[in-house]
């Protein structure tokens, strides 16, 4: 079991990062995919090297082989939007070097996992999610609410690198974990594995900012600590936003509310509440890193 410092740790940190689901329109307003991460403009040749690696209908083989793929996939997609300093890779640049040093490593111990089906089809899963997403982005397809507001604020040259990559975190580990997590039909059993995953994300945070910084010139140090530590919480005090979701999330534990509603979600009796409580929690991150930014803490 994680210690309760830790999952608290992931919970307060993860309970203010966000969505504001009523942006999908956003990316179609975009002037170009080439030029909408407001770094140097990609080639066209590059913006369809993205299209196909993210084309997740050419994946195949054992899910251990898939999983290989999409990761080595999510690096590739890195280092094009990075070297262009295209903003749409602010998220993505901390998540490759998690997945590098923390994911796959226990992903390839045999030993590592009480269920090691469900920890290989999770992760899969969620991988497989973010590409779907880039696809739709750059490829012109169909962007799912949460993530199109991450790529909405990549592409507002005016708002801060570190909210843009909180946005992507929180759509990653706030709305595409849980939804992961029951397509993985995940069982109580399955938590151990669960809360190892997520626990060794968090404790790559430090290289993490690092990268992050490195590859932007974007510190996302504040957020994180404030996303995995609940640092700053007390700034939202009074303006709203440190209330319902976002406390309770503090007082289970983060990584224990997203594993309980991926549950939920299997149930017919409580899928549909259960999608509700999702939406809440993501919105409720969200405005509080607005209000964080707002109050300068960005």
């Amino acid at each position: 079991m994680v210690p309760i410092r830790v999952v608290r740790a992931i919970v307060a940190g993860m309970a203010c990062v966000a969505l504001a689901l009523g942006g999908a329109e956003a990316t179609a307003a975009a002037p170009s995919v080439a030029t909408a991460g407001c770094g140097s403009p990609l080639s066209a040749r590059e913006v369809g090297t993205i299209a196909a690696l993210s084309d997740t209908s050419t994946l195949a083989g054992t899910v251990m082989q898939r999983l290989e793929e999409v990761i080595e996939r999510h690096h590739r997609i890195t280092e094009i939007l990075a070297d262009h300093r295209d903003r749409r890779g602010l998220f993505l640049v901390g998540l490759d070097l998690a997945e590098q040093r923390a994911v796959m490593p226990l992903q390839r111990d045999p030993a590592a996992f009480a269920h090691p089906d469900y920890a290989h089809a999770v992760s899969l899963e969620l991988a497989r999610r973010l590409l779907v997403n880039f696809h739709g982005e750059f490829a012109g397809g169909m962007v799912e609410p949460h993530w199109a507001q991450y790529f909405s604020l990549a592409a507002d040259c005016g708002v801060s690198g570190a909210r843009v990559a909180m946005a992507g975190y929180n759509a990653h580990l706030t709305v595409d974990l849980t939804y992961s997590v029951a397509a993985a039909n995940a069982r109580p059993q399955d938590a151990g594995d669960h809360f190892k995953l997520v626990d060794s994300i968090a404790r790559v945070g430090t290289p993490i900012i690092d990268r992050t910084k490195s590859a932007y010139g974007v510190d996302i140090g504040p957020l994180w600590r404030f996303y995995f530590l609940g640092e700053g919480l007390d700034l939202l005090v009074g303006q709203g936003v440190a209330t319902g979701p976002m406390l309770e999330a503090a007082d289970d534990g983060y990584n224990v509310i997203v594993f309980g509603n991926g549950l939920a979600l299997q149930n017919p009796a409580l899928h549909d509440t259960t999608v509700g409580e999702i939406r809440a929690l993501h919105d409720t991150a969200e405005t509080a890193f607005d209000v964080l930014a707002r109050l300068g803490g960005l």
